[in-house]
């Protein structure tokens, strides 16, 4: 297989996950778990390249996004009534969270890198917004996913430095029944990895990446590879909080984050943590608002020069800063972001595995039944474990 069937729209969903959330998430789960929390961040991985074949394969054979073959098939008003405002309010409201947790990750690494500053969230958010306006921000995007990359590689080599136990890594690989304690720490790794968004973004690029002429294997194959190399970076950030737990006794702030490259670069970690966030949360900002107005453009046919597609991406935009600049702590909001995605999830993906069993849209490429099977257990867990964490938080259940 040639290596530029290796990397395309599923490497960008597997940048987009790798933000400051998974690294903060999986810093977390190291520090408070150590390697036991390692299956989720496999089912995680599962779940995604599942979920984004199927938004792969919807957006290679009708050569349209998620949100305009919702628009196609639900053609009943009152069905499109309830799925707009349902898919619209779930990607809205998600978006909003991750956009915040996005805004929060970038403030954490300025805060490493010039100290903290109380307007931090409104200048980066004045950073984007002209990126986005001018659409001047794919150039830079490939940048700052560059940075982020050469960061993972550092992880990589910081876990070969720390020599994790091998034995409790492979134990950790093994489901375990979860305790409440751990529950939202899980549904942090399930929210930063299956991004709901992601989706969308996956569905609507695909057309452009891979003409209609291309085959479908290979797609599968660029997809796998991307999500999987994703996964296994975002472990690699659990391994080294586990073996570096010694001396990050709790994460509070970036500088707790930064500890767990110490080993590798010494006083230079903070530095190299600042850049990393920093690019990973404006990389990410960037692509939230977009990724949204790109939903709202399918589901309402709208023009993206026109002024509700902008109103869109500027809406998600504005409450990412209100939220970041609303005194709490940057690792809450981050915390919080994850979880809310993890729980609007089974909502989008109920509807993809609609779609994509849909013989008017897909004709003879609908799922197979054992991808149905695979995608209905990941709904159902998630859902499960939403509902457990809902009921340890809230009281509600």
């Amino acid at each position: 297989m040639k290596k530029s069937k290796l990397f395309g729209p599923s490497t960008l969903v597997a940048a987009a996950f790798i933000g400051p959330g998974t690294v903060t998430t999986c810093t977390l789960a190291g520090v408070e778990t150590g390697y036991t929390l390692l299956w989720a961040m496999v089912f995680s991985i599962v779940a995604t390249v599942v979920l984004q074949e199927m938004a792969a394969r919807l957006g290679f054979i009708t050569r349209s996004g998620l949100g305009e073959a919702l628009r196609v098939y639900f053609s009943h008003p009152i069905a499109r009534i309830a799925v707009f405002t349902l898919v619209i309010g779930a990607i809205l409201i998600g978006n909003a969270a991750y956009e915040s947790g996005n805004l929060a990750g970038g403030v954490l690494g300025l805060d490493l890198l010039i100290g903290e500053f109380a307007l931090s969230p409104l200048i980066l958010g004045a950073i984007c917004f002209s990126l986005l306006y001018f659409g001047s921000f794919k150039s830079l995007e490939k940048i700052l996913i560059g940075l982020v990359i050469v960061m993972s590689i550092f992880y990589l080599m910081t876990v070969i430095i720390v020599k994790p136990d091998m034995l409790s890594i492979a134990k950790g690989l093994i489901p375990t029944r979860a305790s409440f304690d751990h529950l939202n720490l899980i549904l942090g790794i399930i929210g930063t990895t299956v991004v709901p968004y992601n989706l969308f973004l996956h569905a609507s690029t695909i057309s452009k990446k891979w003409d209609p002429e291309s085959s479908l294997a290979d797609i599968r194959s660029e997809n796998r590879s991307s999500i999987i190399l994703g996964g296994v970076i975002s472990m690699m950030i659990i391994i080294t909080a586990a073996a570096s737990s010694d001396i990050i006794q709790e994460v509070n702030n970036a500088s707790d984050l930064a500890l767990q490259l110490e080993p590798l670069f010494g006083n230079s970690a903070k530095i190299l943590m600042g850049v990393g966030l920093f690019a990973a949360g404006l990389s990410s900002t960037l692509t939230a608002p977009i990724a949204a107005a790109y939903a709202a453009k399918g589901l309402f046919n709208l023009e993206e020069d026109s002024l509700m597609f902008r109103l869109v991406w500027m809406s998600v935009l504005l409450t990412g800063v209100i939220v970041a600049m609303s005194g709490f702590k940057p690792i809450i909001i981050i915390q919080f972001a994850q979880i809310a995605n993890a729980i609007l999830l089974p909502l989008i993906a109920t509807f993809l595995i609609y779609l994509c069993n849909s013989k008017q849209l897909l004709g003879q490429h609908t799922n197979r039944p054992v991808t149905n099977l695979i995608a209905i257990m990941i709904i159902g867990i998630t859902i499960m474990l939403s509902l457990r964490s809902l009921n340890l938080i809230f009281g509600l259940i």
